[in-house]
């Protein structure tokens, strides 16, 4: 998921294959969610697989009805064209806002992941600044986000794109390296868990859940970079299984070997001083560094086009723009350091308004799908009250952890 809204910023060609679709919508769909799926399901207990499958597939669904929505006219190229051919100005105004408050927090995520690895990689770090000591983990999301600040000051992301689409590859491993450690590393598959569990525990398991299926800020740009348009259907069903695969696999895995015993991420749960372990945490590190970039750019892009006028360079405001986002995506980790709740919190209000709500709506909206009640309708209207529950509830119970543990 957090894949998909930095891959809509990537200048594709125009003609693109079904399978270089395919490959980028695998990217757009996998991603951080892979160290936080086992958590997800400890919290919702074996029966919210149930719940995995439901919401993979309405996320299929309503990507299919982004693709009808941009048919309907050919200069609907992204997700907020989307919104302004349906509402007009304040559609994409909207649309806009959600996406980009969804990658600022996603680049907050970056730096809390690298804070929590590497702190458990070195446990004894602290540092001193003007007096007062600052314990381990803070000490590494100030100092991974002084290494990703100069990458936010290349204009030509060409390079961190290429690197980025190494997640997929970086997803594989993780998952046989956490499967390996199960197996063959003395901890083992004992980790029964619950049938279910309880009511708030469910509520962030469906944000998880939203979250790792989000990919929906992406497919516009996917689709109308296609050559054979008529693939898309096909390549975006590929694309959720194999993540469906993918994810559930980590799912299971993950909660069979530690149960209830799960952290928000899988990686802090590995045997310590352990060759396996610091392999699948350095893979989990690596590919944020790559990312981080490329999912503030599109929110960079909007600064710079508000702030600076067209015929002006200005390398000075533009570099201080971008070292203030920075700074504020680090000041937000620092703050609210929490994991797996901020990616609750992304799941259940922000991913399920662009997977559940935006889509239905327009879709509805543009197509007058409301003008002829049938069986699409009623569906169409279930995921609608779907997501404004996870919406809201979702939101309540996140946002109160968050609140809680501050």
């Amino acid at each position: 998921m957090e894949s998909a809204s930095q891959n809509q910023q990537w200048q594709q060609p125009t003609q693109t294959t079904s399978t270089r679709t395919l490959f980028n919508g695998l990217n757009t769909l996998t991603g951080i969610g892979m160290v936080s799926i086992s958590y997800a399901l400890s919290q919702g207990g074996w029966i919210s697989l149930v719940m995995f499958l439901v919401i993979a597939s309405i996320c299929f669904y309503t990507a299919l009805l982004l693709q009808q929505c941009m048919d309907a006219n050919p200069t609907i190229k992204t997700y907020p064209d989307i919104g302004a051919h349906a509402f007009g100005r304040k559609g994409r105004v909207v649309i806009s806002i959600f996406i980009y408050l969804e990658l600022f927090l996603i680049a907050v995520e970056f730096l809390i992941l690298e804070g929590d690895n590497l702190h458990n990689l070195f446990p004894n770090v602290c540092l001193r600044i003007f007096g007062r000591m600052i314990g381990g983990k803070k000490v590494f999301i100030m100092m991974t986000a002084l290494v990703v600040l100069p990458t936010t000051w290349l204009n030509d992301l060409s390079l961190l794109a290429y690197v980025s689409a190494s997640g997929i590859s970086a997803s594989v491993i993780l998952l046989g390296v956490v499967l390996w450690i199960g197996a063959f590393e003395g901890v083992g598959f004992s980790g029964n868990g619950v049938l279910c569990s309880n009511y708030t525990g469910m509520l962030t398991t469906v944000s998880v859940y939203t979250f790792c299926f989000s990919g929906h800020p992406v497919f516009p740009t996917l689709y109308s970079s296609m050559r054979n348009k008529d693939q898309f259907r096909k390549v975006l069903f590929i694309c959720f299984s194999l993540s469906a695969v993918s994810y559930g696999s980590m799912a299971v895995i993950g909660y069979l070997m530690y149960g209830e015993n799960l952290v928000s991420q899988i990686t802090l749960n590995l045997p310590r001083r352990n060759i396996s372990s610091e392999v699948a945490i350095y893979i989990t590190l690596i590919i944020p560094i790559a990312k981080y970039a490329i999912i503030l750019s599109p929110i960079i892009a909007a600064l710079e086009k508000t702030a600076i006028p067209q015929d002006k360079n200005m390398g000075l405001i533009r570099l201080a723009i971008r070292t203030s986002l920075v700074v504020c995506t680090c000041i937000v980790a620092l703050v609210v350091p929490f994991f797996g709740y901020v990616m609750a919190f992304i799941g259940a209000l922000l991913c399920s308004c662009a997977s559940f709500l935006f889509p239905c709506i327009c879709y509805v909206k543009i197509h007058k799908a409301y003008r002829r009640f049938g069986v699409e309708l009623i569906f169409i209207a279930a995921i609608v009250l779907l997501g404004v529950f996870v919406a809201v509830t979702g939101t309540f119970t996140s946002v109160r952890d968050i609140v809680k543990h501050a």
